[in-house]
């Protein structure tokens, strides 16, 4: 016999990780009834609260208490102010969306040189209030295993706290999710948020897979110049991060600029090679002229 809690909740989820890039005028202005003559992959009517609002270069309050995976009260400001970091904000009974974000998010950090608990930190926080260090724990373990960096133990951090903290966090990186008590799960956004060592909003990277091209380049920036080589600072000039979509592409107005400036430098150089030949055939006709007298 089919379970309708179950298929509820894989309808939620599915709907949820297409949501996520979705934009929210769209989601406020799609039907949210069932009525029949309504397209059949309507929102549900709980999305209408699940998005992100943008708050780029906003500040998180540092000063937010926290309980890490070992049962220490922490606060946000114990990661701030030497590397950028980034913040997921999940559930860890999640049964799909929250580990395929987290799959997506450390997928993307394997074939990178920059490395947590030295470039950056990755700062998990659950945002069911029910959840316990222990839960915390293991769900760090479980990553711990993948993501086998001398650091990785120092940099990444998973945090339970109390729904006052969690409501503070949440709304100032716009992150709005909503409980669905008829399925006893949260229906929530599939996105992560990049902030500065200041801990101020610096980027969002939205869905369940993120480019490891993107990562990084979220993460140079968020540096503000402390971390990544010459090539990474170099290659922002180069690249546009688009808000709407949380990813990076091609500036073309950029490569067309640069090729502006090298057609001028290469005119320039032309001339100077041109006048100073000039000189110089004007120099030995002069020579030979005095010569010859």
């Amino acid at each position: 016999m089919t379970n309708p809690r179950g298929l509820r909740l894989a309808c939620v989820t599915a709907v949820l990780a297409v949501a996520a890039v979705v934009s929210p005028a769209a989601q406020r202005s799609a039907p949210g009834s069932s009525a029949p003559g309504q397209p059949a992959m309507a929102p549900l009517p709980i999305l209408a609260d699940v998005r992100i609002d943008q708050k780029l270069d906003s500040p998180v309050p540092l000063d937010l208490t926290f309980v890490d995976e070992a049962g220490k009260n922490v606060t946000l400001s114990q990661y701030f102010g030497a590397r950028p970091a980034v913040l997921a904000l999940v559930y860890y009974e999640c049964p799909m969306l929250c580990t395929q974000v987290l799959n997506g998010l450390f997928s993307s950090l394997e074939p990178l040189k920059l490395d947590a608990g030295r470039d950056f930190d990755i700062i998990v926080v659950s945002f069911d209030p029910g959840e316990t260090p222990a839960m915390a724990r293991a769900k760090k373990a479980s990553y711990l295993k993948h993501y086998q960096r001398p650091t990785g133990d120092a940099g990444i951090h998973f945090l339970t706290g109390r729904q006052a903290e969690i409501d503070r966090l949440a709304d100032a990186v716009g992150f709005r999710y909503a409980y669905d008590e008829a399925i006893d799960q949260y229906a929530h956004p599939a996105a992560v948020t990049v902030l500065t060592p200041k801990g101020h909003v610096s980027k969002y990277l939205y869905g369940v897979e993120f480019a490891p091209m993107d990562f990084r380049f979220a993460m140079v920036s968020a540096g503000e110049g402390q971390i990544g080589t010459l090539v990474d600072q170099a290659l922002l000039y180069c690249f546009h991060y688009d808000p709407a979509t949380g990813k990076y592409s091609v500036a073309i107005m950029t490569f067309v600029r640069l090729g502006g400036a090298l057609t001028l430098l290469g005119l320039m150089a032309f001339l100077v090679v041109h006048l100073r030949r000039d000189r110089r055939q004007n120099s030995a006709v002069a020579s030979t002229a005095t010569g010859t007298r």
